[in-house]
C-alpha cells in the first residue's frame, strides 16, 4: 500500500489592524468634539448625562425639604432658563414659577443701582427658591438676596446649578449645588458666549482654561 503525501496550500491570513493608542484615540476625540463660537474654541467638559444626574439630585432635596409646602421658584434670567425646566420637572409637589432679572441702572447720586425686575409676586410668607445657573463671586445672588428678604417671604434658599468654590466671597449660604467647578469660563446648557451656546447639550470649556486636547 502507498503513501500518498498530501500538500495543503499556505494560506497567508492578514493581520488585524493594530488598534490606536490611548492617546491616540484622546487626542482625535478632542479635535473632533471641538467647538467654535465667535472667536473661541471650546472643548467637552460635563457630559449631558452628568448633568441630568446632578439635576435630579437637587430637584430630590428640594423635594423633601418642601414637603407639604407650595414653593415659588424665582428663576434668574437669562443662564439658569434651561436648569430651571429640568429642576422643576424633577420637583414632587405642588410649586409656582416666576422669572425675574436682575438690571443695572445708573442712579442721579448713588452711582450704579441694581434692581431686581419683573417681580410680580407678594412674598411674603411664601417659601421662595432662588434658581441660578452659576454663582462664583456672589454679587448678583446678594442683590437678588436683599430684594427678596426685604418682602419678609418665610423662607429663602438658593439653587444654583454650578459653584465655583475658589471665587466664592460671600457669607451666605448656597443651600442647593448640583455641581462644583474650577474657575473656567465655560458655555452651553444656557450659559452663553456673546448669545452663543446657550442651546448646547453638554457644557464645554474655553479650550485657552485647559489641558484637553
Amino acid at each position: 500500500m502507498s503513501l500518498i503525501t498530501l500538500y495543503m496550500p499556505v494560506v497567508s491570513v492578514p493581520r488585524p489592524p493594530r488598534p490606536p493608542s490611548l492617546f491616540f484615540t484622546y487626542f482625535c476625540a478632542s479635535i473632533m468634539d471641538a467647538i467654535q463660537l465667535g472667536d473661541k474654541t471650546f472643548v467637552p467638559y460635563i457630559s449631558e448625562e452628568k448633568i441630568l444626574g446632578a439635576v435630579k439630585r437637587v430637584a430630590d432635596k428640594i423635594s423633601i425639604d418642601m414637603n407639604g409646602r407650595n414653593p415659588l421658584f424665582l428663576v434668574v434670567l437669562n443662564g439658569s432658563f434651561i436648569f430651571a425646566a429640568d429642576l422643576v420637572r424633577n420637583f414632587s409637589g405642588p410649586c409656582e414659577v416666576s422669572f425675574v432679572k436682575l438690571a443695572s441702572y445708573h442712579g442721579t447720586s448713588s452711582g450704579e443701582v441694581k434692581e431686581l425686575v419683573g417681580l410680580n409676586e407678594d412674598l411674603e410668607g411664601r417659601n421662595i427658591v432662588i434658581v441660578e445657573d452659576i454663582v462664583d463671586s456672589g454679587k448678583t445672588i446678594e442683590h437678588i438676596l436683599e430684594q427678596v428678604n426685604s418682602q419678609r417671604p418665610e423662607s429663602v434658599k438658593v439653587a444654583s446649578f454650578l459653584f465655583k468654590p475658589e471665587v466664592f466671597k460671600k457669607d451666605f449660604t448656597i443651600d442647593y449645588i448640583g455641581l462644583e467647578i474650577a474657575n473656567d469660563f465655560i458655555v452651553g446648557y444656557g450659559l452663553d458666549y456673546n448669545g452663543l451656546g446657550r442651546n448646547l447639550r453638554d457644557i464645554y470649556v474655553i479650550k485657552e482654561k485647559t489641558n484637553v486636547g
